[in-house]
């Protein structure tokens, strides 16, 4: 029981972070939970993460797979989902538990790994494959569903209850925001939503042991862990209560086995077992002599299983206590400029981050779990509905501007989708051009006093001058413009009736490569 206890509060607590971190309207959890994020497995390797990476492949050859049942914040949403199907059970199986051991669906497991494992290799090589790979990834599956499904329901509560009692108690703790609901990626979402949940609801830990790439590598590493659940065949009497209530059903309560390639460290066995024959100690060899069979209950079963106790509660406790510190922060921008209603611009070229270096490194580490999006201060980015950069983040300007200062993006991806870059690095990186249409522009068009481009242009690049043709226009910099789209974004066109344009009169074009300036 104690071990199960520990064990679940350390999960609720992750979970916690996680949904705080891709829900959060203040701009707090990123300086405090971004390093949550950076301890899941793909996006630790697609970043190059090799520490986080080793540190996950030991805690499985130690302990077995309590990434799963602590560290995954969708293995920790299955086994809450289990726990509310547990609830509308039959009277009789609440009570002796529900599920019952199945063999392992070793073919079934081994594809889905090898499909994986293709997809991520060719998105690697400049395949858009990177995003249909993180469709059955777990850590990225987590993070649409709850920012897609769940954020604007945080938006309407953030916007009906928590702004305005700050603004009346003149605080900015929280302040209004304008939530983009791309309803591509909610339809996404929500499919995954209700395949995971009826995988949960019937089988437990089906998806984990079947699908998911993760738990399939580490439930390789995992038959091969110092620290295990072990039956003494000495004491038990084949009531059957583990196999009943193991999740992930690798119980074979029978045979007095346990199948550690699926066995997630969940401790239910542990805890329901009423004859004390299931202990979570050291490995040894399932049969028992007869010499062992006599010995005594001090002797020889209570040492072995204090002592895997004591490196179980030891272990666990430093994997969470490092899941749950803070982060390294990230300087937030203040800047933030009033919301617009303006339609979008279509761009010829999407526009990407500063720190990406360009189209190619988002689509080779992007696993389209949306955090940058979620966390970005300014609501910029955009998850992309295009099929070459499908859920990947792209930025549009009718909501607000990239402002230079701000590197919260780079600072929150655990994936390696950005290099390292600082306040003063950002501001010279060019991510695309700007560009007028001079049908569209007040001042061209309509011989009207405007300017907003040029008054708001942070490097400069915009001026109002004679064009070839006669008439006063923007005329844009290239050397100097970086894309940030603040003109884009100041541009009254689109956002006032009388102007006649649904979008701006500028707008950015993004470069497929970026340059520094």
């Amino acid at each position: 029981m104690f071990l199960r206890i520990i064990r679940t509060i350390l999960a609720l607590l992750s979970l916690l972070g996680m949904t705080i971190l891709f829900l959060d309207v203040t701009g707090l959890a990123v300086e405090n939970l971004g390093c949550l994020p950076k301890a899941q497995f793909l996006p630790a390797l697609l970043a190059g993460s090799f520490v986080a990476v080793a540190a996950t492949l030991i805690l499985t050859l130690l302990v077995g797979r309590i990434y799963c049942s602590v560290i995954c914040p969708l293995g920790i949403m299955q086994d809450v989902v289990s726990r509310v199907a547990s609830w509308f059970a039959p009277k009789l199986k609440r009570k002796i538990g529900r599920f019952k051991y199945t063999s392992a669906r070793t073919k079934v497991r081994n594809i889905c790994l090898g499909l994986f494992v293709l997809l991520v290799v060719l998105g690697v090589l400049d395949v858009w494959s990177l995003t249909a790979a993180s469709l059955i990834e777990p850590y990225s599956a987590f993070g649409r569903i709850v920012s897609s499904l769940f954020g604007p329901l945080v938006e309407w509560v953030n916007n009906t209850v928590l702004a305005p009692i700050a603004e009346a108690n003149d605080s900015y703790l929280f302040f209004r925001i304008n939530y983009y609901t791309n309803i591509v990626i909610v339809v996404v979402a929500a499919i995954e939503l209700v395949a995971l949940s009826v995988f949960a609801w019937i089988e437990g830990r089906g998806y984990c042991n079947t699908i998911c790439p993760v738990g399939t590598v580490l439930g390789f590493l995992s038959r091969f862990s110092l620290l295990r659940p072990v039956i003494d065949t000495a004491k038990c009497n084949g009531c059957r209560s583990c196999e009943r209530h193991c999740k992930a059903s690798c119980i074979d309560a029978k045979n007095h086995e346990i199948d550690m390639s699926r066995c997630v460290d969940c401790m239910n066995c542990v805890a329901v077992c009423r004859q004390k024959a299931i202990s979570f100690t050291l490995r040894r060899k399932p049969s028992v002599t007869a010499a062992s069979t006599n010995a005594t209950k001090a002797d020889k079963f209570k040492p072995e299983a204090d002592s895997g106790r004591r490196h179980f509660v030891s272990i666990v406790g430093l994997a969470g206590g490092a899941l749950l510190g803070s982060a390294a922060t990230g300087k937030l921008d203040g800047g933030l400029t009033p919301l617009t209603v303006k339609s979008p611009v279509k761009r010829n070229t999407a526009v990407v981050p500063a720190g990406t270096g360009g189209h190619k490194r988002v689509a080779q580490h992007c696993v389209g779990c949306q955090l940058c999006v979620q966390n970005c201060p300014n609501g910029v980015l955009r998850a992309s509905s295009d099929l070459g950069t499908f859920m990947q983040p792209v930025m549009d300007f009718t909501d607000g501007y990239c402002v230079p200062e701000c590197t919260v993006c780079a600072t929150v991806c655990p994936a390696g989708v950005f290099s390292v870059i600082d306040e003063v690095a950002k501001s010279s990186i060019k991510v695309g051009t700007a560009i007028v249409d001079p049908s569209l522009c007040l001042i061209a068009s309509q011989e009207k006093r405007c300017g907003s481009c040029a008054t708001h242009c942070p490097t400069g690049a915009v001026s109002i001058e004679r064009a070839e043709d006669g008439r006063m226009m923007p005329i844009v910099n290239d050397a100097v413009c970086i894309g940030c789209g603040a003109c884009e974004y100041h541009c009254p066109v689109g956002s006032v009736e009388s102007t006649g344009g649904k979008h701006s009169a500028i707008h950015v074009e993004g470069l497929e490569v970026h340059r520094v300036i």
